[in-house]
Formats: structure tokens, C-alpha cells, sequence
């Protein structure tokens, strides 16, 4: 089979699983290195790390083999469930480090970030949607886009609080959260209104907020390396995250993901979309 046809068999439905594997993957050393900060002071902090491992391994058989995803469907939800449970588990057990304690703005911005762990329900949403629905119906593309939409509004948060822990000291700090904002924006709409032209449109601002993605990640490496006497490893733990930026091309693929779908669908899907929405 050559290079063409390899790609030309590559569908939507594919794309997804692969970024579910690739993203619960990653998500152990972004993960290690957030909580690498405080020592692993709880032993829950390694759970995340250590179902970012094995999940990734009981997806895998299922997305190089067609005969094997029909025989893992159990697998799949179990570890979609799992995923659902770490997150919403990480997420009170940030807030609980210092928001629940004294619910103020100063312990929102300075606690853990509570959105974060809500990466895991996103992909254990992923993972069962792509069991639960018919990936060549008209409504997967629309769910897609939908969590999409979610992981946009999430990043919208992190940009915000993350950046206002050091009152937006330099006004390139409001590029992604002015980017969330719009890229959310356009992502409601496509979701609700999925006209082909503002699908294509929407494509190019997720190609744009990709873009600020790479450039937030290259920003946060050289904020870091800026400091020359302080030891590469506490450069990663403490200094800028240099993964978060990145988050928001991974939720522009995810987007283009869904409305390739619908485009690839052609009249029937989008007019299906639309009703939906």
C-alpha cells in the first residue's frame, strides 16, 4: 500500500481514537512534571500518572486492529469511565487544596489548577463516544465538536487564572486568552449553526489558535532558559509550563477532527447538526 492510499484510509473516526491514545499518553509527563512542584506530597498525585500509562496500552490493540476494537468494546468503556473518575476526582481534590478551605479570588488564581484534571473527562468522553455512536451518523461529528467546544472553554479558564498569577506582567499574556475567547466563540457557533462556509472558517481560526499554541510553547522555553544559574529541572517544574500553551492546538486538531467529519458528511450531516443544535 503506498504513502496515498495509507492516508486516504485515515477517516475522522480513526483520528479521534488515535488522539485519545496519544493525548491520555502525554498527559503522564505533563502530569509528573505539574506535580513534581510539590514533592508528590499526596500519594493520589501518582494516580493520574499511573492510569496515563496503562490506559493508553488498553486502547492501543483496538486502534491497530479492526478485529480487535470489535472485541474490546468493555476495555474501552471501562477505561472511559476511569478516565471520567480521575478527572472529576483531580479536579475537587485541587480545589480542596486551598479553594474549599476560603472561597476567594486570591485562592481560584493561586491554588491548583482545577481545570486541568478535566482533561481526563474530556478523553474518557471521547473514548465512549466513539463506542456509544455511530461514527458514520450524522450526530458523531456534532459530539465532537462539542467536546471541542468544552475543552476550549476550559483552556479559556487556564489562560486566565494561570496568566493573572503574575498580574499579566507582559501584554503578550492576553494573546491566548483573546485567542480562547474567539476560538470558543467561533466553536459555539459551528456547533449550533454548521453552514460549510463558517466550517471553513472556523478551521482557519483553529489553524490561527494552533499557531499561537507553538508560540506559547517556544515563549514558555525561553522564559525559562532565561535563567541560566538555576538547574534545568527546576526550570521545568517551577518555571512557566511549557505544555500548557500547547493545549490549544490539541484542541484545534480535536476540533478539525469533528468538523472534517461533518464536511466529509456533506448536506445530510450538516442539516443533522443543525436541527441538534
Amino acid at each position: 500500500m503506498t504513502i496515498r492510499e495509507r492516508l486516504g484510509a485515515v477517516t475522522p473516526f480513526l483520528a479521534a481514537r488515535a488522539f485519545a491514545v496519544g493525548n491520555l499518553a502525554f498527559l503522564a509527563v505533563d502530569i509528573l512534571l505539574a506535580h513534581a512542584a510539590n514533592d508528590f506530597a499526596h500519594p493520589a498525585e501518582w494516580l493520574p500518572i499511573l492510569f496515563s500509562v496503562v490506559a493508553p496500552l488498553l486502547l492501543l490493540p483496538g486502534l491497530v486492529s479492526a478485529r480487535l476494537w470489535a472485541r474490546t468494546r468493555a476495555v474501552d468503556v471501562a477505561v472511559a469511565l476511569g478516565s471520567i473518575g480521575v478527572g472529576v476526582a483531580g479536579m475537587i481534590l485541587h480545589l480542596h487544596s486551598a479553594f474549599f478551605e476560603r472561597q476567594s479570588l486570591h485562592n481560584l488564581v493561586y491554588t491548583a489548577p482545577f481545570v486541568a484534571p478535566l482533561s481526563y473527562v474530556g478523553l474518557g468522553l471521547l473514548v465512549l463516544l466513539d463506542r456509544m455512536e455511530d461514527p458514520a451518523g450524522p450526530a458523531w461529528p456534532s459530539w465532537v465538536v462539542m467536546l471541542a467546544l468544552g475543552g476550549s472553554v476550559g483552556n479559556l479558564g487556564l489562560s486566565l487564572l494561570d496568566h493573572a498569577q503574575n498580574g499579566f506582567f507582559s501584554a503578550t499574556e492576553w494573546i491566548p486568552v483573546v485567542t480562547a475567547a474567539f476560538g470558543t466563540s467561533f466553536l459555539l457557533v459551528a456547533m449550533l449553526r454548521p453552514a460549510r462556509g463558517f466550517l471553513w472558517l472556523t478551521l482557519g481560526v483553529m489553524g490561527v489558535q494552533a499557531a499561537v499554541g507553538v508560540l506559547g510553547f517556544a515563549l514558555h522555553v525561553l522564559a525559562n532558559l532565561r535563567h541560566t544559574n538555576v538547574p534545568l529541572r527546576d526550570q521545568l517544574i517551577f518555571g512557566a509550563p511549557i505544555f500548557a500553551p500547547l493545549l490549544f492546538a490539541d484542541i484545534s486538531v480535536l476540533a478539525a477532527i469533528g468538523m472534517w467529519s461533518l464536511l466529509r458528511g456533506g448536506p445530510q450531516s450538516l442539516a443533522h447538526a443543525s436541527k441538534e443544535g
